[in-house]
C-alpha cells in the first residue's frame, strides 16, 4: 500500500485479469462473477485486463465476461490510456508488458488468473517486488500447483497417494523418443496426456493405443513442452475446497463433491467445464462419512504440503476398491460464481459474495513484499 496517498474510506481492490495464455476466457469470466459479487459500500474496485498481447488496461467493472453465441470473452486492448481514482492525470499508453505505476496505489490486488503469467507465481513475484498484498498463493506455492510434475512430488513427499505418471521433457522427445514411449506403455492403456503446465483441460488427451499416444503428446506440446502422461485411474472425480483460516487457525476443508459429466465428453475437458449444462456437481458428494472426512483432511494436508494461502481446489479419485488418490491441486481454481470450488463452499454454507469477501480479508492481513 502507498502510505503517501489519503487513506480512502473504502479498501481499495484491483481486480487483475486476462493474461498472455490460452486461459485468458476462463480468467475473465471468473473476474465478471468477482466484479458483479464485491461489496462496492466495502470496497472501491479497479478492474485492470490483461490483452492477450499483454497490454494492461482499465476494463468495465460493470461486463460479465461471459461466453456468448459460442465466443470467449477477451480483453479489448483498445483502452490504451489507464486513468485510476486518485491519479493525477491519466497514465500514457502503455506497451505490452508494461505495468501501471497506480497498481502501486491499491491495498490489495485479487488476480482471477490461471496459467502462464498468472497462476504460476509470476504475478505473485511481481506483485512481491512491487510490496503490494494480493488474493492467493505465494510464488513457491503457485509454481509448484502450476507444475503437474513437480506437483506430484511434493504431494508424494507429503505422504499422499498419487496415482502412476511419467514425465516428458522437451530434448527426450526429439532425441530418445523411443525409450519414452516405452516407459509410457509400462503404464498401460489408456493414459492421459496433459501439458504439465498449463489448466483447465487445455490440451489434454486419452490415449488408448501407442498411435493416439504421439498424437496427444503432440497435441500437449503445443501449449508446454513438457508434458506429463497419467495412467488411468478408474473411479468417481471428487473434489474439496481448502480455505486458509482468518483466526490463523488450520485450514478448513469444504464438503466434498462428486463431478459427473453430461453428454458425449469421455473426461473433464474444457467444454464440460465451462459451458452450459455439460457438467453436475452434486455436493455433499454421496459416500461414507468417513471417506469424506478422510478426503478433506487429506485436502488440508496437500494444501499444506505446497504451503498454499488463500484458496485451493483438491481433485481426487475415489475408486471401487475405497482407495483415495490425489489427481492434483489448484491453487486459484476456477472461480465463477458456477465453478466447483465456490459451489463447493456455497454448499458448506459461504455463499460466493462471503468468499470474496474473505479471500480479501485474508490478503489484507498478511505484510506486503515477501512473506
Amino acid at each position: 500500500m502507498n502510505e503517501d496517498r489519503e487513506s480512502p474510506s473504502r479498501v481499495r481492490v484491483a481486480v487483475v485479469f486476462g493474461g498472455r495464455n490460452s486461459e485468458h476466457a476462463v480468467s475473465l469470466m471468473g473476474a465478471g462473477s468477482v466484479l458483479q459479487a464485491i461489496d462496492r459500500t466495502k470496497y472501491e474496485v479497479v478492474p485492470i485486463g490483461i490483452a492477450q498481447d499483454g497490454r494492461w488496461v482499465l476494463a468495465s467493472g460493470s461486463q460479465t465476461y461471459a461466453i456468448e453465441s459460442g465466443r470467449l470473452p477477451v480483453v479489448d486492448d483498445s483502452g490504451t490510456a489507464l486513468a485510476l481514482p486518485g491519479d493525477s492525470g491519466a497514465l500514457v499508453a502503455l506497451e505490452p508488458g508494461e505495468i501501471p505505476r497506480s497498481l502501486g496505489q491499491v491495498d490489495v490486488v485479487f488476480p482471477v488468473m490461471h496459467g502462464p503469467f498468472g497462476e504460476d507465481g509470476t504475478i505473485q513475484g511481481l506483485l512481491e517486488m512491487a510490496g503490494v498484498r494480493y488474493v492467493g498463493s505465494g510464488v513457491l506455492a503457485s509454481a509448484v500447483g502450476m507444475d503437474k510434475a513437480y506437483m506430484k512430488l511434493v504431494l508424494r513427499a507429503a505422504g499422499l497417494p498419487v496415482g502412476p505418471f511419467v514425465v516428458v521433457r522437451d530434448r527426450d522427445w526429439r532425441l530418445d523418443r523411443g525409450r519414452v514411449l516405452k516407459e509410457i506403455e509400462e503404464l498401460g492403456w489408456p493414459v492421459f496426456v496433459k501439458p504439465s503446465r498449463a489448466g483447465s483441460s487445455q490440451g489434454i488427451s486419452k490415449a488408448h493405443d501407442p498411435e493416439s499416444l504421439e498424437q496427444a503428446i503432440e497435441r500437449a506440446r503445443e501449449h508446454d513442452p513438457k508434458v506429463l502422461v497419467e495412467a488411468a485411474v478408474v473411479g468417481r472425480e471428487i473434489e474439496c475446497a481448502v480455505l486458509e483460516s482468518p483466526d490463523g487457525a488450520a485450514p478448513e476443508a469444504s464438503v466434498p463433491g462428486e463431478v459427473l459429466v453430461r453428454g458425449d465428453h469421455e473426461f473433464f475437458d474444457f467444454e464440460a467445464k465451462y459451458h452450459p449444462g455439460q457438467m453436475e456437481l452434486r455436493a455433499p458428494a454421496d459416500i461414507p462419512a468417513e471417506v469424506a472426512e478422510t478426503l478433506r483432511a487429506m485436502a488440508v494436508r496437500a494444501y499444506e504440503a505446497l504451503g498454499c494461502e488463500g484458496l485451493s481446489r483438491v481433485d481426487f479419485f475415489y475408486t471401487p476398491s475405497g482407495e483415495l488418490i490425489v489427481n492434483e491441486i489448484n491453487t486459484m481454481p476456477g472461480f465463477t460464481s458456477l465453478s466447483v470450488a465456490p459451489q463447493l463452499w456455497a454448499a458448506t454454507g459461504l455463499p460466493y459474495a462471503d468468499l470474496v469477501d474473505r479471500l480479501i480479508q485474508l490478503a489484507l492481513r498478511r505484510p506486503a513484499g515477501l512473506r
